[in-house]
């Protein structure tokens, strides 16, 4: 066996304990669906400052009963300061709606960018619903930047108002332990339907903070598995880099 098939054969076998240890591991959600190309919102790139000022309302698990409607969708457009989201599951409340459009920030509205949102993302929202436009609120010369439309809804930054998902589980900040301001902390991913469990009753906070936790072991494997392959440089000739 040449330097170059040894080196392929041994990271193989190293993916291979990677992928069995994350299969095997109780509570650990996110096996599949990583290929989604969805950016996480980084530390408080959604909540901005533009004359904002907001209290820290809580994590996800204390605001989401204070809304109207709790949603996982996906983004099918961005338009001004608009995103629409086609409703893949209603987890809390209900719309007739297949579509909603969420409003996000513009001028010193406290939500965050809709630019953050990206077209294909998937994401759990926990949204208030538009009763009333202030004054002032909608201008016609920039229908498409405003507070919003009168039943349209509305997501806040001041709180852990959305988690993004990938495949069936999602992350964000979503138990009071976690960071304030901080949208996308350390955690392991958590299946949507124990979100959804939390909030119909059936799953404690307790159970939920459990969940979210990371796995040292599985964590340990990662870096490990990262060092190693880092390590396999002088196996490889000038060259036989894939691409080259």
């Amino acid at each position: 066996m040449g330097n170059r098939s040894r080196a392929q054969y041994c990271i193989s076998v190293r993916w291979l304990a990677v992928t069995a240890a994350l299969l095997l591991l109780p509570g650990s959600p996110l096996v599949f669906g990583q290929a989604e190309d969805s950016e996480a919102i980084g530390e408080n790139s959604a909540a901005g400052n533009n004359g904002c000022t907001c209290l820290w309302q809580g994590s996800f698990s204390d605001v989401a009963a204070t809304t109207d409607l709790v949603t996982l969708g996906r983004v099918v457009r961005v338009k001004g300061n608009a995103v629409d989201l086609a409703i893949e599951q209603n987890l809390l409340g209900s719309t007739w709606l297949e579509e909603i459009r969420v409003w996000m920030k513009a001028r010193n509205y406290c939500r965050p960018d809709a630019g953050n949102f990206l077209k294909g993302s998937r994401w759990v929202m926990a949204l208030h619903q538009i009763q009333e436009v202030p004054e002032g609120g909608f201008d016609p010369s920039t229908p498409s930047v405003s507070y919003g439309r009168k039943l349209d809804y509305a997501l806040s930054s001041c709180g852990g108002y959305f988690l993004q998902a990938r495949g069936n589980a999602v992350t964000g900040n979503l138990i009071p332990a976690m960071p304030r301001w901080e949208y996308q902390p350390e955690m392991r991913p958590v299946l949507i339907s124990v979100i959804k469990g939390y909030l119909d009753g059936r799953v404690t906070l307790q159970a939920l903070t459990e969940a979210s936790k990371e796995d040292p072991a599985v964590k340990n494997l990662m870096l490990d598995t990262k060092s190693f392959l880092r390590g396999q440089d002088d196996w490889l000739a000038p060259g036989d880099e894939e691409g080259t």
